[in-house]
C-alpha cells in the first residue's frame, strides 16, 4: 500500500501565493479581511465579474440607470472596500450607506434578489477563495440582498 506524500512545506520567510487547496498557501497575518482576500485586485474583479451579467440581465439592467454602468460600479467597489477593511472613500465621498433607503426607488423583488445572487455567486466564485473567505463573503452577500427585498414577488402563486 502506497502512502500518499504530504506536501512540501514552503522554505522559513517564503510566501507562496493564496491558493484554495495548498494548505501552506496562506496570506501574512492581518486583522483585516480586505488585505487577507487580496485587496483592491480582488474587489475590483469581484464588481468586473458582477457587472458582466448585470449589463445583460433584463430584470436587473433597468434598475441601473445611468448609461454606462461604470459609475455603479465605482459606488459599489467604494462600498465593498470601506465595508471589509479598506479605503473609506465610500463614506468620505457619500457619508453613512444608507442601503435600503437608496435602493427604495427600485422595486426588488424576491426575483430581482434572486437574480442578483446568482450574478454575485458567479463574481464571488471567480475569485476563487479559500472556503472560510468565500463563505464569509458569501454570507453576507446573502443576507445584504435579502435586507434590499421592499415589494412582492411579480408571480402570482
Amino acid at each position: 500500500m502506497t502512502i500518499p506524500s504530504l506536501p512540501t512545506p514552503p522554505e522559513p520567510g517564503v510566501r507562496k501565493p493564496l491558493m484554495r487547496n495548498d494548505p501552506f498557501s496562506q496570506p501574512g497575518y492581518t486583522d483585516n479581511f480586505y488585505d487577507a482576500v487580496g485587496g483592491h485586485e480582488t474587489f475590483v474583479k469581484l464588481i468586473d465579474v458582477f457587472y458582466d451579467g448585470v449589463a445583460t440581465d433584463p430584470l436587473l439592467r433597468p434598475m441601473y440607470p445611468e448609461e454606462d454602468l461604470g459609475p455603479a460600479k465605482r459606488r459599489f467597489l467604494m462600498f465593498l472596500e470601506q465595508y471589509w477593511g479598506g479605503p473609506t472613500t465610500y463614506g468620505e465621498e457619500r457619508g453613512h450607506p444608507r442601503l435600503r433607503m437608496r435602493h427604495m426607488p427600485f422595486r426588488v423583488t424576491p426575483e430581482a434578489k434572486e437574480r442578483w445572487l446568482h450574478h454575485m455567486r458567479t463574481a464571488v466564485d471567480s475569485l476563487d477563495l479559500p472556503p472560510l473567505y468565500e463563505g464569509t463573503l458569501w454570507d453576507y452577500m446573502e443576507r445584504a440582498a435579502l435586507s434590499m427585498v421592499n415589494s412582492p414577488s411579480d408571480t402570482q402563486g
